[in-house]
């Protein structure tokens, strides 16, 4: 089977305390306990605050720099994620569909090599 990643996205000025609510962890719960009853849970992980990141990156003559921050400057962030071994695509997306409306976020969903 393959392995996928389930990634959810958050807009980068999301607080938690806000918009997560105890339905959202019931549901976010539930999906996880249907996913361990499938088989198909390989590993799960929340992320903090795309703040907290730091990003590491070679520099010319193989220096590497350490800086604060994500990689990217974008509008969104991954806050979490859940890692699948999957029969194909299809199956994956079927988790992922469940995976939004659990978390009440956009997902991506995306194979390993």
């Amino acid at each position: 089977m393959t392995q996928y990643l389930v990634a959810i996205h958050h807009p980068d000025d999301y607080d938690p305390t806000v918009a997560e609510d105890d339905a959202m962890d019931r549901d976010i719960d539930v999906l996880n306990d249907e996913m361990v009853a499938a088989g198909v849970r390989v590993f799960v992980g929340g992320l903090q605050s795309a703040s907290r990141a730091k990003s590491v990156r070679v520099q010319p003559g193989g220096k590497i720099s350490v800086t604060d921050g994500p990689y990217l400057e974008t509008k969104e962030h991954i806050g979490g994620f859940w890692v699948l071994e999957a029969a194909d695509m299809e199956e994956a997306l079927a988790w992922g569909r469940k995976a939004a409306v659990a978390c009440r976020a956009p997902v991506e969903v995306r194979p390993f090599h």
